[in-house]
C-alpha cells in the first residue's frame, strides 16, 4: 500500500483543475483534495473548467462526468485539443459506466468512485504523478538536449555520417570553413574534404577505433576548402549505438585549429601529410643583435614583416601552402619534391640565387629599415626531415656559412651520439681502473739542448692496452661529467712528478677548469701543499670561444702567481689567443702555435708571423716555446730567430716518468 505521505510529497507542488456542479460535494472533495494539492482551481461546471483551464497552467484534472452548461467527457474532449498530455481523472458514479467507452478514446488517466476511497484516491494519484514526472523529465532532457545542440552547432563543426561513411547531416560551420553548400556535401563521403596529403594511417585507425572498437577517436586533421586551402582540425568521431550495442551512425565533433595550432607543430604535421617533402629552412641572420637592441613588440613586427616578404620572394617560383613563422628568427616552407627530382642542382642554383637576391633586399617597419640576409639548410631525404634541417642551421652558425643541403644530418648526428655514448662509456671505465695517465714531454733550452720542462699530456689506455691521445677522448668528456675528474687525475699525476724532478712542469688548463670552483680550490691546495716546489709549476692556457666570464680567469691567475706560478699562453698566433688577450692574462711564456712551426720552412706567411710574434715577446721580455719541432732544419730556423724553448718528437715524445 502506498504511503500518503509519499504521494503528498509527489504531488503538492502541483496546481490541480477540480469541477464539480454540486456544492456540497465540492466542498467536501475540496477538503479531501487539500491534503494533497496546494494550488486547487474550482470551477463549477464544464464550460467554467474550460475556461480556466486555459486560463491557468493546469498540471493535473480532477472532474465530474454529468454537469449543465458542457459535461465533463465534453469539457475533456475541448483541453485535449488543447493540451494531449495534461493527466485527467473523472469521477464516476456507479450508474455512470456508459461513459467509459468514450473516456476511454479522449484519453483519460484514470477514474475514482464516488464517495471518494483515500486510499483509492493516493493510488491513483500516485501512478499519474510518476508518469507526469516521467513526462515532464523528457520534455526537460529534450529542450536541454535542443539548448545542447544550439551550442554545440554555434561552437563546432558537425557532421553525422551512415555505416557506410555517407554524410547524412552538416551543420552551418560545416558549410562555412569548407566553402561547400549542404546539397554538394549531403550524400558525399569526407574525403571531399580530406587533404591528400594526410596519412592513410590516421583514417585506418580512426576506423578501427570507431567501427571495431566502437570508442570515441580524437586525433588532428588536415583538411582543405572548396577552393584548395588547407586547415587543420581538432577531432572527435563517436559512434552512435542502440541499446543493443549496435552502431546506427557516427557522429564527428570538429573545431577549428588553423589559427591557433602552434607553427611548429603545424609544420610538423604539414611534413607528415607530405609524400615527397622538400623542407626549406630559413634563419634570419645575426638575428641575436637584433634581439639585442629592439624590444619584443618590435621584433614580433620586423618578424612579421619578414614572413610576407620571404611569401612573397619565393611564390613567384615555388608552389608552397604557407611560410611558417617559427620564431626567433626562423622559417620554413615546403615544396613536392617531385617537382625538382630530376634537376636537383637546377634546383639548389636557384636557391641559392633567391638568397643571394634577398641580401640586397630591405624591408621597412615604421621608422627602421632592416637588412636582410638570411641563412638556408634545404633537406629533402625523408628520414628525420626537420631535425636535419635544424641541425644544417646550427652547423651553419657555428662554420660562419649561409647555406647548406643537410640531407641525412640528423641520422649522421645520432650516430656520432652513440659513438660519444661509447667513448663516454670508455672514459667512465679508464676512470675506475686507474686508466687515465699522465705522458710528459720534454722541453729543452735551445741554447745547451738541455731539458729544463716537461709538458703533462693525459693519455687513456683502453680495455685493449691502446694508448689514447686527448684528440680521441677530451672533447667527448667535456659533454660529460667526467671532465673535470680527468683534470682532477691530471693534477695530481703532474704534481707527483713536480716532486721527484728538478725541472719545471707544464701543466695544461681550460677555461673550463679554471671556471670551475671545485677545481680551482683543488689547484690552490696542490700549490698551498707543494709551497717549495710551486715556482716551477706552470700553467698552459688553452683558450676557447667557451670562456664564460673572464673576470673568474684573471682572478685566478692573480691568485696562482702569489705562489710563483709562471702563465703560458698555449698555442700563441691561431685560434682565440691575440695580442689583446695578453693584457687580460700578462703571460710569461708564448707557446706557438705548432701549424705555424710546421710550415716554417716552406711558408713565408708563417715565417713572417712567427718573427712578429718573436719581436713582440721579446719587447715585453716574454718567454717562447716553439712546438712541433720535428727535425734539425726547423730547429735551426726557431734558434736564428732567437726563440728561447723547443718541443717536439726531435727531442723526445710523450712518455711515463717515474716518481
Amino acid at each position: 500500500m502506498i504511503e500518503i505521505d509519499k504521494v503528498i510529497q509527489y504531488s503538492q507542488d502541483l496546481k490541480l483543475l477540480y469541477v464539480e456542479d454540486n456544492q456540497d460535494a465540492r466542498e467536501m472533495t475540496v477538503m479531501i483534495f487539500e491534503e494533497f494539492f496546494d494550488d486547487i482551481v474550482v470551477a463549477e461546471d464544464g464550460e467554467d473548467g474550460y475556461e480556466k483551464f486555459k486560463e491557468n497552467d493546469i498540471d493535473l484534472i480532477i472532474t465530474d462526468i454529468n454537469m449543465p452548461k458542457l459535461n465533463g467527457l465534453d469539457m475533456c474532449e475541448k483541453i485535449r485539443k488543447i493540451d494531449k498530455e495534461v493527466p485527467i481523472i473523472v469521477l464516476s458514479a456507479h450508474n455512470e459506466d456508459n461513459f467509459f467507452t468514450d473516456s476511454i478514446n479522449i484519453g483519460v488517466n484514470g477514474y475514482l468512485l464516488k464517495p471518494i476511497d483515500i486510499s483509492q484516491l493516493s493510488t491513483l494519484i500516485f501512478q499519474i504523478v510518476q508518469k507526469y514526472k516521467y513526462i515532464l523529465e523528457a520534455k526537460n532532457n529534450l529542450h536541454l538536449l535542443k539548448e545542447y545542440q544550439e551550442v554545440t552547432n554555434e561552437s563546432s563543426i558537425v557532421s553525422k555520417t551512415n555505416l557506410k561513411g555517407i554524410i547524412t547531416y552538416i551543420n552551418n560551420a560545416f558549410c562555412e570553413i569548407s566553402g561547400y553548400t549542404q546539397e554538394e556535401l549531403i550524400g558525399k563521403n569526407h574525403n571531399i574534404v580530406r587533404h591528400p596529403d594526410n596519412p592513410k594511417s590516421i583514417f585506418e585507425d580512426m576506423w578501427n577505433t570507431i567501427q571495431k572498437k566502437k570508442k570515441i577517436w580524437k586525433g588532428i586533421v588536415r583538411n582543405k576548402t572548396k577552393s584548395g586551402k588547407s586547415y587543420y582540425v581538432d577531432s572527435v568521431v563517436k559512434p552512435i549505438l542502440d541499446i543493443n550495442g549496435n552502431i546506427l551512425e557516427y557522429i564527428s565533433l570538429r573545431n577549428d585549429i588553423t589559427d591557433i595550432m602552434n607553427p611548429a607543430k603545424q609544420l610538423v604535421t604539414a611534413i607528415k601529410n607530405f609524400q615527397d617533402p622538400i623542407l626549406v629552412y630559413i634563419k634570419l641572420d645575426k638575428f641575436d643583435m637584433l634581439e639585442e637592441f629592439y624590444d619584443d613588440d618590435m621584433i614580433e613586427k620586423i618578424q612579421d614583416k619578414v614572413t610576407i616578404y620571404l611569401h612573397d620572394t619565393f611564390s613567384n617560383s615555388y608552389d608552397f601552402e604557407k611560410i611558417y613563422q617559427l620564431g626567433h628568427g626562423n622559417y620554413a616552407f615546403i615544396i613536392d619534391y617531385t617537382l625538382f627530382k630530376n634537376n636537383e642542382p637546377e634546383f639548389i642554383k636557384k636557391l641559392k640565387n633567391y638568397q643571394e637576391q634577398i641580401k640586397d633586399d630591405t624591408i621597412n617597419v615604421e621608422n627602421i629599415t632592416y637588412d636582410i640576409s638570411v641563412l638556408m639548410s634545404v633537406v629533402y631525404e625523408k628520414n628525420k626531415i626537420l631535425e636535419s634541417a635544424r641541425l644544417g642551421i646550427k652547423k651553419l652558425l657555428k662554420n660562419k656559412k649561409y647555406f647548406m643541403v643537410a640531407n641525412n644530418l640528423a641520422n649522421i648526428e645520432q650516430e656520432k651520439a652513440k659513438e660519444n655514448m661509447k667513448i663516454v662509456s670508455m672514459i667512465k671505465e679508464a676512470i675506475y681502473n686507474s686508466r687515465i695517465v699522465s705522458y710528459f714531454q720534454p722541453i729543452i733550452d735551445n741554447k745547451t739542448r738541455k731539458i729544463v720542462k716537461y709538458e703533462s699530456l693525459v693519455r687513456l689506455i683502453d680495455e685493449d692496452s691502446n694508448i689514447l691521445s686527448p684528440y680521441y677522448f677530451l672533447e667527448t668528456s667535456k659533454k660529460s661529467n667526467y671532465y673535470s675528474k680527468i683534470t682532477s687525475i691530471v693534477l695530481g699525476h703532474s704534481f707527483g712528478i713536480l716532486r721527484n724532478c728538478q725541472v719545471d712542469i707544464s701543466i695544461n688548463l681550460s677555461a673550463i677548469d679554471i671556471e670551475q670552483k671545485s677545481t680551482r680550490e683543488k689547484i690552490l691546495q696542490h700549490l698551498e701543499d707543494n709551497k717549495e716546489n710551486s715556482s716551477r709549476v706552470v700553467f698552459e692556457l688553452l683558450e676557447d670561444e667557451a670562456i664564460k666570464d673572464f673576470n673568474v680567469i684573471k682572478s685566478f691567475i692573480v691568485d696562482v702567481k702569489k705562489y710563483g706560478v709562471k702563465i703560458a699562453i698555449d698555442d700563441f698566433g691561431s685560434g682565440y689567443s691575440n695580442y689583446e688577450r695578453l693584457l687580460d692574462y700578462q703571460p710569461d711564456i708564448l707557446k706557438i702555435d705548432g701549424c705555424l712551426i710546421r710550415d716554417i720552412e716552406t711558408s713565408s706567411y708563417s715565417l713572417s708571423a712567427v718573427k712578429s710574434i718573436v719581436t713582440f715577446a721579446k719587447e715585453q721580455n716574454l718567454q717562447i716555446i716553439a712546438e712541433y719541432i720535428e727535425n734539425e732544419s726547423i730547429f735551426n730556423i726557431v734558434k736564428d730567430l732567437g726563440i728561447d724553448f723547443s718541443q717536439g718528437y726531435y727531442f723526445g715524445k710523450p712518455e711515463p716518468l717515474n716518481r
